[in-house]
């Protein structure tokens, strides 16, 4: 039992305050049957690396740490005691407590702790130093303290010692010779992990990481003079001695640390022992415990749990399982087999369920699922992205205690699986991933760290010639010991993640936005700012192909570009776009590739991003069909003949299905508009007389019985799958409205319109809004805030007014086309309509009562009067239009010139988008008209020549 002292909190260390004779009689002194004692001797590096938001956080004295069961069946867990050193440590604690305490360096210590064990009998063992330096302190030893029992001396190279079987292996060597007393000196932070990971095991009584305390003890190096050490220079001595070693520590890394120190420190109460693990909810885990599977051991908390189906059967949809596994497939017959054949191995100890969506798969892929009845397929009705794949199997996940999400050209290698589910029940972290392997049995380095400025420009100017440099520099962390001690960590490559259910309620959905790449990056974030723990635990083990996913300069571009678009996600615009100078800065500097040179085009103009690989519809409806949600489509149409039938023949497959009412308004029609669309079975056609657009738009809500609803143009292909997923989205989350993903097809059109167009798709703010697409949606309780459609031009930017970013979303489906104008003159008639549609709103007096989020009219503004008539649809409503001003999309404009081209596209934007307004000017102000409007539309994009083929 250790004497009552006192305990400070430094930066998340928590440091026991003694002298030096009270320390020592505590470790001679300490119980050769109680647990195992690790002692460090705490220093700035100690709080860089131990201390709170440190890389090994929570190793010191974590009552989670690994047991070890003697002969007789005892658990030993790990317990430390945390001692002073490092000036600055020092001078905290006197500040803390107002009293003065010594340093006891492990250097200073271990000479009377030795004279110590030498008069108690005591036996000591050393672990670390090379060799020849082993030898020097063995006849060292002799000669000052020839009564000391020596146990042994091990010399363990970094190969070995970043093993795991070399370094169990090497525990039973040391537990062999007995020491009571184990001096550990493989140097910060090896020593503290592997005491951590493997103390325990050698039975040792007390273990001591005392760093280069066999070198000098061996006189292998000369201590720094009394007067360096007493005036807290000892750093700047050694710097000196060794500057290629000890520079990165002390004029890097550790600076940070003094600020840690001075803010986050605090005075403890008194301990009356040193650190005893508290009671914790779950097993304490060990590293020597075996996997059933394995057939070198059991596990009893693996035994007991039923498998509910006969040895390596997946459990069915409906009963409850401790693991979900959720795999998105596309073209990966050739990996498949081996994935779900390792999977089977996992289901003998544990229930699991097994449900892969597929991302419409071209290849064997779906005839090798269904080889397994027992796993559950999910087609979403497209190549979606990986996000959206893996949403659509959240959804098929069931009453689950974990949810694990891996890649389809994986192998689970035995044990992985319950390795990551004890992790989760231990309370050790909330988010777990495993160790990965190549094919060949090869580490891969899989962790990351938070994207920064710092990360992309390091790693632009440095790649892989510098894998050691300091961390603000690399997103990859390159430490050898990183991928062998778990500890909890930033982000990891998303082959393989599991997540407690709870938590992963928590987290939510996937972003869908990142279709390949970033979407993991997200995900992590989310978890860590939920509050979420994520571990890394290397006793999990997977093997994965990399080549899953395939690869290509499109998707190299496309990652660099998620990059991108990750950092405009959770940082402001300026950070943002320095970000982006740093990925631009590191294809250039690799543009003698080809590829590289290709990515560094697409990522400096925003324009082709569009281009990059993105979610597109199924070749096959009918993969879509099964499970279609419920709504209403309503299709507006005045005067549409050309377009009506490619409308709705895009929607006769989901008219199949009877989940779907489909209501077309002809309204003002002098056409065939109406004939054509009642051919098409399930339709419902209605004729109204007048010629306006948010008259047709009520008359069809009166009618319609089905939630969500869907406004589409008369000229807007939507496919069954993008349909489908805006359907869902409001049918799932909390959102209130929602559009899906578009693209502008410019397709023969004049050169300006099409510069205009260019610069259109460079602007961020096209992307955010309901309007432009040709379609939004709105949830029923959506739709009770609008109540009914009031007369305005511009129906969609009035509904994208009623809504806060938070309550609508932008779908990301496959895109549906918006043609746009052909000729310049329709182009200008298009601008003046949408620059007269949102100057009506704004002009329109708003009542005392009106709702909030600035919107212009009355939740239950009444419909127009019989004999108004608005304009048709607008797809090309400008940003200067929108809730924005016009200055900050000029802003926009001016950011988003990259070059010549895109500098002459802006200038034609400009240009174009001003006329209609120099031409508004000059006309007499007179208020807004009460008089009919004219239908005005672009009729050039309605050829059959400018339809989509």
């Amino acid at each position: 039992m250790i004497p009552p002292h006192p305990r400070v909190d430094l930066a998340g260390i928590v440091v026991d305050l003694m002298d030096e004779r009270a320390a020592i009689d505590a470790l001679v002194h300490r119980p050769a049957d109680g647990n195992p004692l690790a002692v460090i001797s705490a220093n700035l590096d100690h709080i860089v690396q131990f201390g709170q938001g440190g890389r090994w956080r929570r190793t010191l004295g974590d009552s989670l740490h690994p047991t070890h069961t003697d002969a007789d069946g005892q658990s030993r867990p790990l317990e430390w005691l945390t001692l002073l050193d490092g000036a600055p440590l020092v001078a905290q604690a006197d500040r803390l407590t107002g009293a003065s305490w010594p340093r006891l360096a492990g250097s200073d210590l271990v000479g009377p702790l030795l004279d110590a064990a030498e008069k108690a009998g005591l036996s000591v063992g050393f672990l670390g130093g090379s060799y020849l330096i082993q030898r020097l302190l063995s006849r060292r030893l002799i000669a000052t303290r020839p009564g000391l029992v020596i146990a042994g001396m091990w010399s363990p190279d970094r190969s070995e010692l970043a093993d795991e079987q070399s370094s169990l292996k090497l525990a039973e060597d040391i537990a062999s010779a007995a020491p009571e007393l184990l001096i550990v000196g493989l140097g910060k932070p090896r020593q503290e992990l592997w005491i951590s990971k493997y103390g325990p095991a050698t039975g040792a009584t007390v273990l001591l990481a005392f760093g280069a305390v066999v070198d000098f003890l061996a006189d292998a190096i000369q201590r720094a003079p009394a007067v360096a050490s007493d005036h807290g220079l000892e750093w700047a001595w050694r710097l000196a001695r060794e500057p290629r070693r000890l520079a990165k520590r002390y004029l890097l890394d550790d600076p940070p640390g003094l600020v840690q120190l001075r803010r986050h420190s605090s005075l403890l109460p008194a301990a009356a022992t040193v650190s005893a693990p508290p009671a914790v909810a779950g097993p304490i885990r060990s590293p020597l415990r075996t996997h059933p599977s394995s057939g070198t051991g059991s596990d009893p908390a693996l035994a007991a749990v039923p498998n509910g189906g006969r040895s390596g059967q997946f459990s069915a949809l409906g009963r409850p399982v401790d693991v979900a596994v959720l795999v998105v497939t596309y073209n990966n017959e050739d990996h498949l087999g081996a994935l779900i054949s390792s999977l089977r191995q996992e289901a003998q100890a544990l229930r699991i369920r097994v449900v892969m969506a597929d991302n419409d798969s071209t290849d064997g892929t779906l005839a090798e699922l269904n080889r397994h009845p027992d796993v559950v397929q999910v087609q979403t009705g497209g190549n979606l992205g990986y996000a959206a794949g893996v949403n659509a199997a959240r959804r098929k996940a069931g009453d689950a205690e974990a949810i694990l999400v891996l890649n389809p050209d994986l192998e689970v290698l035995p044990g992985a699986i319950s390795e990551m589910l004890e992790v989760l029940r231990s309370g050790e972290a909330d988010v777990v991933v495993p160790r990965i392997v190549d094919g060949e049995g090869n580490l891969t380095p899989s962790l990351r760290r938070e994207p920064s400025l710092g990360t992309v420009f390091g790693d632009a100017l440095f790649g892989g010639r510098w894998p050691q440099r300091p961390a603000v520099l690399a997103e990859q962390d390159a430490a050898p010991e990183s991928y062998q001690f778990g500890h909890e960590i930033d982000w990891a490559t998303g082959a393989a993640v599991m997540t407690s259910a709870d938590v992963d309620r928590r987290i939510g959905a996937w972003d869908e936005r990142f279709f390949l790449y970033s979407e993991e990056t997200d995900y992590f974030r989310r978890a860590r700012e939920s509050g979420a723990r994520i571990w890394y635990e290397p006793a999990a083990t997977v093997a994965h192909a990399e080549n899953g996913s395939g690869s290509s300069a499109q998707l190299q571009a496309l990652m660099a570009v998620n990059r991108v678009r990750y950092i405009r996600k959770h940082h402001t615009d300026v950070t943002a776009e320095v970000f982006r100078c740093g990925v631009v800065l590191h294809e250039m500097m690799r543009s003698f590739n080809r590829d590289h040179r290709r990515t560094l085009a697409i990522v400096a103009d925003e324009a082709l991003w569009d281009a990059l690989p993105g979610p597109s519809a199924t070749r096959y409806p009918a993969k879509v069909l099964g499970g279609f949600p419920t709504g209403s489509v309503i299709i507006p149409a005045h005067n549409e003949a050309a377009v009506i039938g490619r409308t709705l023949d895009s929607l006769e497959p989901v008219l199949r299905t009877g989940r779907v009412e489909v209501i077309v308004v002809c309204n003002g029609c002098t056409d065939e508009t109406a004939s054509l669309a009642a051919t098409v079975p399930g339709v419902q056609v209605i004729e109204a007389p007048v010629a306006s657009k948010t008259a047709a738009l009520n008359a069809a809500d009166r009618v319609a019985t089905q939630w969500p609803r869907v406004y589409l143009d008369a000229d807007t292909v939507l496919s069954p799958t993008a349909l489908r997923r805006v359907l869902e989205v409001l049918s799932e989350s909390p959102v209130l409205a929602a559009r899906p993903a578009f693209r502008y097809d410019d397709s023969g059109a004049t050169w300006p319109v099409r510069a205009y167009y260019r610069a259109r798709r460079r602007l961020p703010s096209t992307q955010q809004a309901l309007w432009g697409a040709g379609v939004f949606a709105l949830s029923r309780e959506g739709h009770e805030r609008l109540g009914s459609f009031p007369d305005v031009t511009a129906d969609d930017y009035f509904v994208d007014r009623l809504f806060s970013d938070e309550e609508k979303v932008i779908v990301p489906t496959p895109p549906v086309p918006v043609q746009t104008p052909r000729e310049t003159r329709s182009l200008l008639n298009v601008l003046t309509r949408n620059i007269r549609g949102p100057a009506e709103q704004r002009s329109a007096p708003a009542p005392v009562d009106a709702a909030p989020r600035g919107m212009p009219f009355p939740s239950d503004a009444a419909g127009p009067a019989p004999q108004e008539t608005t304009g048709g649809r607008t797809p090309d409503m400008p940003a200067d239009s929108a809730a924005s001003s016009a200055s900050s999309t000029a802003w926009e404009l001016f950011r988003s010139i990259r070059g010549p081209r895109s500098a002459v596209d802006a200038l034609s934007y400009s240009g174009l988008a001003a006329t209609p307004r120099l031409v508004r000017l000059r006309q007499p102000r007179a208020g807004v008209s009460s008089a009919p409007i004219a239908w005005e539309r672009d009729d050039s994009s309605r050829r059959p020549e400018g339809l989509p083929r």
